[in-house]
């Protein structure tokens, strides 16, 4: 997993929309990872942020735009949403056009356990011509 997210120790990683529902397994191997723990508020900019989205949470790029107000500018968005057929899920066509309106381009997605999968959201490193 560590390899996947590209995640190092010391990385600072906030997460956003926790719920019963998260798999704490992942949570877990996330910490691990960074060797330390999730931060939910912060003063700082962070270097992740991992955010748990399902389809009753409302528009995606609501949670986006949240996603991004503590992310660095070379910070990385880990989105993560209910796999298909898992309750929650979240269209694909619905997350491509909330990342183009976040201003975020959707580059890669993984499972990271039966109910969820992760897809990472970067700021475009240049303007498209």
């Amino acid at each position: 997993m560590k390899g996947i997210l590209n995640l190092a120790p010391g990385l600072v990683v906030q997460e956003l929309g926790w719920d019963a529902d998260v798999d704490e397994d992942f949570r877990s191997e996330v910490m691990d990872a960074v060797d330390g723990d999730l931060v939910e508020e912060t003063d700082d900019a962070v270097d992740v942020v991992l955010l748990w989205w399902r389809s009753e949470d409302g528009d995606v790029v609501d949670g986006l735009f949240d996603g991004l107000r503590d992310l660095s500018s070379s910070g990385v968005l880990w989105l993560l949403t209910p796999r298909v057929g898992k309750p929650g899920h979240v269209a694909q066509a619905d997350l491509q056009e909330g990342a183009v309106t976040a201003g975020l381009a959707l580059t890669s997605s993984v499972s990271v356990s039966k109910a969820w999968s992760c897809h990472k959201l970067v700021r475009p490193k240049g303007v498209r011509r």
